[in-house]
């Protein structure tokens, strides 16, 4: 079978910025990836949020009676074209969009596994085991530490993954995350008792992703 993903894939750290620039960025790199495959480089896009929840396709549970209320916490509030419901960017998370041209059709579930089987290898780097569940996502027992929710446009994937660092917690106090009963969110310095930055987590992420996504992608400077 041929590979899903061969190009290699240039970083760039985006700091904090708003979601919307960001979302904005996104739907550009996709437009060029469509416009001109071949002088599109693949990209990941690394950075924070400041406080936002954002909801994905089947969001509409999620009236403006609850979008006031969130807004009204302090945090923006988007709807947006990712798999998923509602979640949680703030910062202290290390947030991640791989903008990226699959060069097989059909490679969606692929793409979805091999980005949970690089957080589970991450989680593995600082001690601590994480594991798969029905839901997407990586989590650590009953808890969920990464999110993920993706797009893909003829197949550029757009949007991606979570990892909560030193994100405060409380910010998910005010949604049920993702839209899952039962079930809580954690953090690596909760987990770990000693403060975990984003900027100790990204080296570490690109790393994981290259291996397991098995093409190059260019170092990080911060």
């Amino acid at each position: 079978m041929a590979a899903a993903l061969t190009r290699p894939i240039r970083t760039k750290w985006l700091s904090r910025i708003n979601y919307g620039e960001a979302l904005k960025l996104q739907h550009n790199l996709v437009d060029q990836h469509l416009s001109k495959p071949e002088a599109t480089s693949n990209q990941l896009l690394l950075l924070e949020h400041p406080p936002t929840y954002t909801v994905g396709k089947r969001g509409q549970i999620y009236d403006e009676t609850v979008e006031e209320y969130l807004r009204e916490k302090g945090a923006d509030f988007y709807r947006v074209n990712r798999g998923g419901l509602i979640t949680f960017h703030g910062p202290g998370q290390l947030v991640a969009y791989p903008i990226l041209k699959l060069e097989r059709r059909n490679a969606i579930r692929w793409y979805v596994d091999t980005l949970e089987s690089a957080i589970i290898d991450l989680l593995g780097e600082f001690g601590l085991k994480g594991e798969t569940s029905p839901h997407t996502g990586v989590w650590i027992g009953d808890n969920k530490i990464c999110a993920m929710g993706i797009n893909a446009q003829k197949e550029v994937t757009s949007h991606g993954l979570a990892i909560n660092c030193n994100t405060d917690m409380s910010w998910f106090g005010n949604i049920v995350p993702c839209g899952i009963q039962d079930k809580g969110v954690t953090s690596l310095t909760r987990e770990l008792g000693r403060e975990v930055t984003v900027e100790e987590v990204a080296p570490v992420l690109i790393e994981k992703l290259s291996k397991h996504l098995k093409v190059p992608i260019e170092e990080l400077i911060i």
